[in-house]
């Protein structure tokens, strides 16, 4: 299964949803892969504990390649991917870094119409149960690349009211991407992050988006200063505290989107 962590809107919690998720997973026992889009690189020093500095050995450098193959095409059988995999420090979950060189190569990548090479790669790439892609907040190449390339997309939603009227635009230009380049796209939920339950607000715009018809998950996150410990340590939620209740929050949000 593919899923993109994706919102237009910045600060929703993009990667910390992507490596938790993934994380979980991983202790399950799935083979579990996180592909870091966002040239910011957070869930690749979130996993690492650092960025990587030889782009040779990022998904820039996948990226690089496919501007490169020639009239008869490349003699590598595989996906492309598998030279850039890191192991993490955690059993069974492995990162795809980001890279700077990411930002410099998007024109060429988009000039040379290479949008589905990312799916094509993904298709020849075996071993992997589980592929989370964490992706930059705007729809640009390597977001619709990731869009293109998925099963499911999650959307984070942070209570916001300027997220809440984004909203309807994003699952409109959601729509547009499944209609002219992947048909078996599908929106799997709305996630409720760094939700307040005691505050106002938060409680009255989740209320509008259910009322609205939208698929919010059951599951919501609370806000908490142990993510952001959790990624001071790069470690995530279920390694650092696996027995609070943001830890919780977590699981039952993976057991949900996988029971769906």
């Amino acid at each position: 299964m593919r899923r993109v962590i994706f919102n237009q809107k910045g600060g929703v919690g993009k990667s910390t949803i992507t490596c938790n998720l993934a994380a979980i997973s991983a202790q399950q026992g799935k083979r579990t892969l996180v592909v870091d889009l966002d040239v910011q690189g957070n869930s690749t020093q979130y996993l690492l504990g650092h960025k990587i500095a030889d782009s040779d050995k990022t998904i820039a450098h996948f990226f690089k390649d496919s501007l490169s193959i020639s009239l008869f095409g490349s003699s590598n059988t595989g996906s492309g991917l598998e030279n850039a995999i890191h192991a993490t420090p955690f059993p069974n979950l492995f990162v795809l870094p980001s890279h700077p060189e990411l930002e410099p190569l998007q024109g060429r990548l988009e000039s040379r119409y290479k949008i589905f090479k990312l799916k094509e790669a993904f298709e020849k790439l075996e071993d992997f149960d589980e592929i989370y892609m964490d992706t930059p907040p705007i729809l640009n190449f390597y977001s619709q690349s990731a869009l293109i390339a998925a099963h499911k997309c999650l959307i984070p939603f942070d209570c916001d009211t300027f997220a809440r009227d984004a909203l309807h635009l994003l699952i409109h230009t959601l729509g547009e991407v499944k209609a002219d380049h992947n048909q078996a796209l599908e929106i799997e939920g709305i996630i409720v992050n760094q939700f307040q339950k005691q505050a106002n607000l938060p409680r009255q715009l989740v209320n509008e988006l259910i009322e609205g018809g939208l698929p919010v998950l059951a599951s919501m996150i609370s806000s908490s200063v142990k993510v952001r410990e959790s990624h001071s340590e790069s470690l995530p939620l279920i390694h650092y505290v696996p027995t609070h209740k943001l830890t919780d929050e977590f699981r039952a949000l993976h057991d949900e989107i996988h029971k769906r």
